[in-house]
C-alpha cells in the first residue's frame, strides 16, 4: 500500500471519528486512490465506489458501526467500506480465489451485517433489522444505502409502503448518481436539507401538529396537507412523502460539509418513522477516465492506471452474448415481430447490440425482473415474439410469473439466460447454478443448453420458429476450451484431426473435412471447405490449412463427411463422375447435396439399390444394361 497521510493510521472507524472534516477530506482522496490502485490490479466495478467515498466516510463518521447497522444496496458499491472496515490489507484480492467478496458478505466482516449482491434488498431488510431492535427494546441506528436504479425495482416500493406505515425508526440514502429522479443540487438545497432535519424544524413540527390536533378534524387535514404541501415544494420529495418517509434532498453526497450535518441530525432525531436523505454523488468521481466514460467505469478488467486503457482478452473470440445478439439481429432484420427485453443489463446480455439496430424494438425495463417476465408474455399474446434476455441468477427473482404468465398459460417467450453455469469472480450469488433445474420442472417448456456458439446458434434459430411453447437456451459463459486457437487471415497453419469412434480401423478415402470459421452455423462461407483425409489414413491426420478470410475466429470444430458407405471406395467426391467398378458400388452424396450424380456401368443386368438416410427407405432398379446413369438427389441426404 502506499504511504499516505491518513489512511495508514486508519483500520476501522473509530480511527476515522478522531479527525477532523478537513483531514477527512484528506482522507477521501487517499481512499478513492487506494481503490484505484488495487482495481487495477484485480479488476471489478469502480465506478459506484468512486462516487460514494465521501458517503462512506460520513456514514461511519457519524454513526456507531457495526453497532448501528449499515446496509448497501447493492453490495458493488462497498470498495471504500471494505477499506474502512479492518480489509484494507486485503483489498488487492477481491473477486479472486479465497480474498475478499465483491458484494457485502455476513460471514466476511461483523460490518457487513447483510449480504446484497443483487439489488433493491436493503429498505426490506432494514426495516426488519430496525423492527426487531424496537421489539427487543434496542436504539441502534439502521441505515440501508440504495441506489436510484436499484429503487426502481417494485421490491423496494413495496418495503417504502410498509415502512411508511410501521411508525418505526430508520434512515434511508438515497444514491442518486445519474440524474435519473431530479436535477443538479445547489448551495440552497444543501442549506434547506440541514434547516429541514435540525432539532428546531422537527420541535416545530411536532408541535404545530399538537396545536392544530386541537381544532377541528377538517382543520387539521388540511393543516396537514398545507405542511405536505409546503415541505414537497421546498425538497421535491412528493412522492416519498405520500409513502410515508419524512423526506430531504437532493444535496451532495460528494461534499463532506453538506453531508455531514445531514447524517448527525438525522441521527439524532426522535422521529418515529422513516426518514430519507436524498443524495446526489458522480459516479466515477476522482478518476478522469471514468467520468469521462460513457459506463463511468461500472465494471473493469485489469487496466493501466495511467491510461485508462484496460486489458483486452488474448483470445480473439466472440462471446456467447455477442453471437447471440448478432445472430438475434439477423432474424429480427427479416421478421418485424421479435423484440428484445432486458432487465437494466442491456451490455451485459447483447440487448445494447440489438437496440443499436432495432430502437423501438428493444425495451430495457430498469431493474424489475418480475415485470420484464410478464412484459413478454403479454407481447407472446399479441403473436410478437419475444426475447427475454436475463441473467440466470436474477431470473430467480421472476420465478413466479415465469410460471404463472408464461408456463401455464404455454406462451411462446423466449428466454436468453445468460451467465449460466459457473460465473468466477463474483461468486455463488451470481452463479448460474439452478436454472436448468427450475426451468425444466415446468409446463411446457423447452431448455436447450449450448455446448457451443454453432449449437446456441442453431438453438436461437429453432426458437424463433418455435411459437406453442417456451423455450430456454442456457448460455455456457465464456468456456472455450480445446474450441479456438487465435489465427491471422492468410496465415498456413496445420490441424490435427482426430476423428475417435468415426473410424476404428482407418477413414476411407473422401472425408471432407469442412469448419465454421466464422462461428455462423453453416458451413457454406468461402474457405470453409477445408480438406480431404486421403484414404487409407489412420483415424487421425493433420491437414494444411490457410485461413480464408477476416472475423474468422479458430473454432476447431469440424463437419466430417465420408463420399462411399462400407468402406468401398468410389474414385472421387461428389457431385463426381464414378469409375468403372466392380458390383456393387455404393454412394453417399454430401449432406445437402443437390446436384445428380453420373454412374458410368459397364457390365449388364445390374440392379441399382438405392438406400436412403433414414435407414429404411429402399428403392430398387434391376436388369440395367451397360450405359450411363444419373442419379436423382431429390432430398439432399442420399
Amino acid at each position: 500500500m502506499n504511504n499516505y497521510q491518513y489512511l495508514n493510521k486508519v483500520n476501522f472507524p473509530s480511527d476515522i471519528k478522531k479527525l477532523s472534516v478537513e483531514e477527512l477530506k484528506i482522507l477521501s482522496r487517499e481512499v478513492r486512490k487506494e481503490m484505484i490502485d488495487a482495481v487495477s490490479v484485480t479488476g471489478g466495478h469502480l465506478g459506484a465506489g468512486l462516487g460514494v467515498v465521501e458517503l462512506t466516510i460520513g456514514l461511519h463518521y457519524i454513526f456507531d458501526t457495526p453497532n448501528d447497522k449499515l446496509i448497501w444496496d447493492v453490495g458493488h458499491q462497498t470498495y471504500p467500506h471494505k477499506i474502512l472496515t479492518g480489509r484494507k490489507d486485503k483489498i488487492r484480492t477481491i473477486r479472486q480465489a479465497n480474498g475478499l467478496s465483491g458484494f457485502t458478505k455476513r460471514t466476511e466482516s461483523e460490518y457487513d451485517p447483510f449480504g446484497a449482491a443483487h439489488s433493491s434488498t436493503s429498505i426490506s431488510s432494514a426495516l426488519g433489522i430496525a423492527v426487531a431492535n424496537k421489539l427487543s427494546n434496542k436504539s441502534n441506528e439502521v441505515i440501508a444505502v440504495i441506489g436510484d436504479g436499484a429503487i426502481s425495482a417494485g421490491m423496494a416500493y413495496e418495503a417504502m409502503n410498509n415502512a411508511g406505515t410501521s411508525k418505526t425508526k430508520m434512515i434511508v440514502i438515497l444514491n442518486d448518481n445519474d440524474m435519473s429522479i431530479s436535477k443538479p443540487v445547489g448551495a440552497m438545497r444543501s442549506y434547506l436539507a440541514k434547516l429541514l432535519t435540525g432539532k428546531l424544524y422537527f420541535s416545530l413540527r411536532e408541535k404545530i401538529r399538537l396545536i392544530i390536533s386541537a381544532f377541528s378534524k377538517k382543520f387539521s387535514v388540511k393543516a396537514a396537507k398545507a405542511e405536505h404541501f409546503l415541505t414537497s415544494a421546498v425538497t421535491g420529495g412528493t412522492l416519498f412523502n405520500s409513502l410515508g418517509f419524512y423526506y430531504v434532498g437532493p444535496i451532495d453526497g460528494n461534499d463532506l460539509e453538506a453531508l455531514i450535518p445531514v447524517l448527525k441530525n438525522a441521527k439524532e432525531s426522535k422521529y418515529e418513522g422513516p426518514i430519507m436523505i436524498h443524495i446526489k454523488t458522480k459516479k466515477g468521481k476522482g478518476y478522469s477516465f471514468a467520468e469521462a466514460a460513457v459506463d463511468k467505469y461500472h465494471g473493469v478488467s485489469k487496466f493501466n492506471v495511467k491510461t485508462g486503457i484496460q486489458e483486452k482478452s488474448k483470445v480473439n473470440i466472440p462471446s456467447y452474448t455477442k453471437v447471440f445478439a448478432n445472430t438475434l439481429v439477423k432474424h429480427a432484420e427479416k421478421d418485424s415481430k421479435i423484440v428484445g427485453i432486458t432487465a437494466a443489463m442491456p451490455s451485459g446480455t447483447g440487448m445494447d447490440i440489438f437496440g443499436e439496430k432495432f430502437p423501438k424494438r428493444m425495451f430495457d425495463v430498469g431493474i424489475a425482473e418480475q415485470h420484464a417476465v410478464t412484459f413478454a408474455a403479454g407481447l407472446a399474446t399479441e403473436g410478437f415474439k419475444p426475447f427475454t434476455a436475463i441473467y440466470s441468477t436474477f431470473l430467480q427473482r421472476a420465478y413466479d410469473q415465469v410460471v404463472h404468465d408464461v408456463a401455464i398459460q404455454k406462451l411462446p417467450v423466449r428466454f436468453a439466460i445468460d451467465r449460466a453455469g459457473l460465473v468466477g469472480a463474483d461468486g455463488p450469488t451470481h452463479a448460474g447454478s439452478f436454472d436448468i433445474t427450475y426451468l425444466s420442472t415446468l409446463p411446457n417448456f423447452i431448455v436447450m443448453a449450448a455446448s457451443n456458439e454453432a449449437e446456441l446458434v442453431r438453438m436461437i434459430n429453432t426458437s424463433v420458429d418455435i411459437n406453442n411453447n417456451t423455450t430456454g437456451a442456457c448460455d455456457q459463459y465464456e468456456d472455450y476450451t480445446n474450441l479456438y486457437a487465435d489465427v491471422t487471415e492468410g496465415q498456413s497453419y496445420t490441424i490435427d484431426v482426430d476423428l475417435g469412434d468415426c473410424s476404428p480401423n482407418s477413414y476411407p478415402s473422401g472425408a471432407k473435412i469442412y469448419i465454421d470459421w466464422n462461428i455462423d452455423g453453416d458451413f457454406n462461407d468461402p474457405g470453409e471447405d477445408v480438406g480431404i483425409i486421403p484414404y487409407g489414413v489412420a483415424s487421425s491426420a493433420s491437414i494444411p490449412i490457410t485461413i480464408p478470410f477476416s472475423g474468422a475466429y479458430g473454432a476447431t470444430r469440424m463437419r466430417v463427411v465420408s463420399s462411399f458407405l462400407n468402406n468401398i471406395p468410389i474414385s472421387s467426391i461428389g457431385p463426381c463422375d464414378v469409375g468403372v467398378m466392380a458390383n456393387p458400388i455404393y454412394i453417399q452424396p454430401w449432406f445437402g447435396a443437390t446436384e445428380d450424380y453420373s454412374i458410368v456401368i459397364s457390365a449388364a443386368n445390374i440392379t441399382a439399390t438405392y438406400i436412403w438416410s433414414n435407414g429404411l427407405t429402399t428403392d430398387s432398379i434391376s436388369g440395367l444394361s451397360a450405359g450411363n446413369y444419373t442419379v436423382d438427389i431429390t432430398d439432399g441426404n442420399g
